[in-house]
């Protein structure tokens, strides 16, 4: 049915909610406003099919609201979560207008903020090996701007906002041929020092040239900026699309898939997991976990050191090895190994009847010990 030619909601409470979103909505487009009349329209008439008693405002309770948003996710087709959340977030500030146009404080705490769950966030993948070989080919052989910045994030895992605001000066010099950059305050508020190699030593100093050839004047970053960074941004991301396209490559790839992938390959380099979060400059590990891309191949390589080197298990004491010497002393050192080896194999048994033949051994091995240390004495 055509929406413009829905018949009026016959409901009690449908022109005291139009009044609402009238006002609420007097700043904001056409889209938004229907999108605040449909909210209004659906939950009313939810609320008057379930609920034909309410017809006042002061009525409305809290298991109404639980009601509709019950009916919400139990709808065929199932509403996606991205709309679910919309519809309460339309529907919470008309409940606030309502509360204070018609003072009816309760009204505002109908819809809790736990009630709205939280969008489901996907970061993207790591890039695979076959995209991840043939972007860095087409990048060294282009060798411009668009392609040394991009070399640049890949092998720093920065992001590409942190890029664009490296200053000139970001490589510095941390010991006799080591080398780190600077990246400054980026999406976290947060400053950072990553180390990297020779080769990413000379994509700064490429860079460096690039920006000495551009003709805007000099303003201390390594990128120049023909106006906002938000422009440059722009200008990067349609570069990689178009790499990416001249390629061959159909799936969609974003710069940040770099930091991904710069991510996993130091997880597979050995780097520890406190040490990647540094470089990466994340202050949670669960953040970084997601970072993470661990491969069958990963997991296979795991279980075999596991089996080879085991790190679990206590490593049992070497008993010394005592040369033998036919005479007293040779006997009582010969005793003395016998009895560690026993009580550590006794120490490893189970509670039960074996556990304490081994004590009542043990006890008669430490008398024979104790005998032949009295023939020492003349």
């Amino acid at each position: 049915m055509n929406r413009a030619r829905r018949p009026p909601l016959q409901h009690p409470l449908a022109p005291l909610f139009a009044r609402a979103v009238d006002s609420f909505s007097a700043a904001l487009g056409p889209a938004s406003i229907r999108h605040y009349h449909g909210t209004a329209r659906h939950f009313l008439s939810c609320l008057g099919a379930h609920h034909p008693e309410v017809n006042r405002l002061d009525q409305l309770r809290r298991e109404h609201i639980l009601g509709w948003m019950s009916r919400l996710r139990s709808q065929v087709p199932p509403l996606v979560t991205g709309s679910y959340i919309g519809r309460l977030i339309a529907l919470r500030p008309l409940l606030n207008e309502l509360a204070w146009t018609e003072q009816l404080p309760e009204l505002a705490h109908l819809i809790r903020r736990e009630d709205i769950p939280r969008l489901p966030h996907r970061l993207p993948r790591p890039l695979t090996a076959e995209q991840d070989q043939l972007l860095q080919q087409e990048f060294l052989r282009r060798n411009d701007l668009g392609g040394n910045v991009f070399l640049l994030i890949r092998h720093t895992g920065m992001r590409i906002g942190e890029c664009a605001d490296l200053s000139c000066d970001c490589l510095r010099s941390t010991g006799p041929d080591q080398w780190a950059i600077h990246v400054p305050l980026g999406k976290l508020k947060t400053e950072r020092m990553v180390p990297v190699d020779s080769f990413v030593c000379e994509l700064v100093q490429r860079l460096r040239f690039f920006r000495f050839l551009d003709p805007l004047p000099a303003d201390g970053r390594l990128l120049a900026r023909p106006s906002a960074k938000d422009t440059l941004l722009r200008h990067f991301r349609d570069y990689l699309h178009q790499v990416c396209h001249s390629l061959g490559l159909s799936t969609r790839i974003v710069p940040h898939q770099m930091r991904h992938t710069y991510a996993t390959e130091m997880l597979r380099a050995g780097v520890t997991f406190p040490a990647l979060m540094k470089l990466l400059g994340h202050s949670s590990s669960e953040m970084t976990m997601q970072y993470l891309d661990v491969a069958l191949h990963d997991l296979q390589r795991e279980f075999e050191l596991a089996r080879s080197k085991p790190r679990h298990l206590v490593p049992q004491p070497r008993v010394p090895s005592v040369p033998l010497r036919a005479d007293l002393d040779g006997l009582i050192d010969s005793l003395l190994a016998a009895h560690h080896v026993l009580e550590m194999f006794r120490r490893a048994q189970p509670d039960g009847t074996s556990r304490r033949r081994l004590d009542r051994l043990s006890n008669r091995l430490t008398k024979i010990v104790i005998e032949a240390r009295k023939l020492r004495t003349p």
